[in-house]
């Protein structure tokens, strides 16, 4: 592969909170999501994870089926220990049961004392009944206490809501080429100040060993001030920029990774959101330029953005560099 001699006059940055050691790296540095992609080891699970950051990051619907799923084997146990105990020992509970019958008659009554409906068709008798159900009454209060924070906290929690094309091009910029990205928000909250910043990191081989060199890449706009509909991120590829030079085949062979980081104020929670994605080397496409994404309503009295259309692109010819030996 020819390597342009411009990227490596080009000062590379260390404070990007990643090692410059490849080969001890495992795949992407920043998954899409955002996440740092690593697990971390060395000492007790319960010690490395924080149960109350991964339920208010935790998908909506995983969320709720934990819930669902602690709030049956909390049931479980509680309606084993009746059961254990004997549920001629619950008043209410009468007549010729077969065992699945009894069981489930002690489960219908956790339940109820768990999150204490109380019907008062079943009541404890005896002294073992009484203190098991105090307990369970305990355990039901602490908990739905628990679960309502933890809905709060997900529903209060700002985000930013923004959406990144899946694809990074290198399409036609005035004169010459250069990098883009489009990102928009998808709900109806509003951002204003809002910063990009990205980053590029390149495998590189130096003194026999695999490096990662980080780049900082220009922006054309860094700062735009609010963010109503989409924004196209735009890195000329300039004698400044460490892509210079480099051909469609350079780039092909590229081992890289864009880091992109978005920070904004939401004027909704008067508080500052940010998110962050990254895009691996196969994810480039070279010469292709984005599509609009909105346009005016045949009303004429506002515009629509078509979300779905956020990475709808065409492919274009470029004028390539002259190729430069290594």
């Amino acid at each position: 592969m020819a390597t342009p001699n411009q990227r490596h006059r080009l000062r590379d940055i260390d404070n990007t909170g990643f090692g410059p050691n490849s080969s001890v790296e495992g795949g992407r540095l920043i998954n899409p999501d955002g996440t740092a992609n690593l697990k971390k080891k060395g000492i007790p699970i319960w010690e490395r994870i924080s149960v109350y950051h991964t339920l208010l990051r935790m998908k909506g619907k995983h969320f709720l089926l934990g819930i669902f799923l602690y709030y049956t084997a909390i049931n479980l146990i509680f309606a084993s220990i009746y059961f254990s105990i004997g549920v001629e020992h619950l008043l209410g509970v009468d007549g010729a049961h077969t065992p699945f019958e009894r069981f489930m008659d002690a489960f219908f009554f956790s339940s109820q004392t768990l999150t204490t409906v109380g019907y008062g068709h079943v009541a404890p008798t005896g002294m073992m009944t009484n203190a098991v159900a105090s307990i369970e009454s305990l355990v039901g209060i602490l908990t739905f206490a628990l679960v309502t924070g933890l809905i709060y906290g997900r529903f209060s929690r700002p985000r930013a809501y923004l959406l990144f094309s899946p694809n990074v091009l290198i399409s036609p910029f005035k004169e010459g080429k250069a990098l883009m990205l489009r990102v928009a928000t998808y709900k109806n909250n509003h951002l204003t100040d809002v910063e990009a910043n990205l980053t590029l990191a390149v495998h590189e081989q130096e003194n026999g060993k695999t490096q990662t060199k980080f780049y900082p890449l220009k922006l054309q706009f860094a700062k735009v001030n609010s963010l109503p509909i989409s924004w196209t991120l735009v890195h000329p590829i300039d004698e400044e920029s460490p892509l210079y030079n480099y051909r469609k085949e350079d780039v092909a062979e590229l081992k890289m990774e864009i880091i992109v980081n978005i920070k904004a104020f939401d004027d909704h929670f008067s508080n500052i959101v940010q998110q962050r994605t990254s895009y691996t080397y196969n994810q480039l496409v070279y010469g292709a330029k984005f599509l609009p994404m909105f346009e005016r309503a045949e009303s004429g009295d506002h515009t629509i953005l078509e979300l779905d259309r956020i990475n709808e692109h065409e492919m274009v010819q470029l004028q390539e560099p002259e190729p430069t030996s290594a």
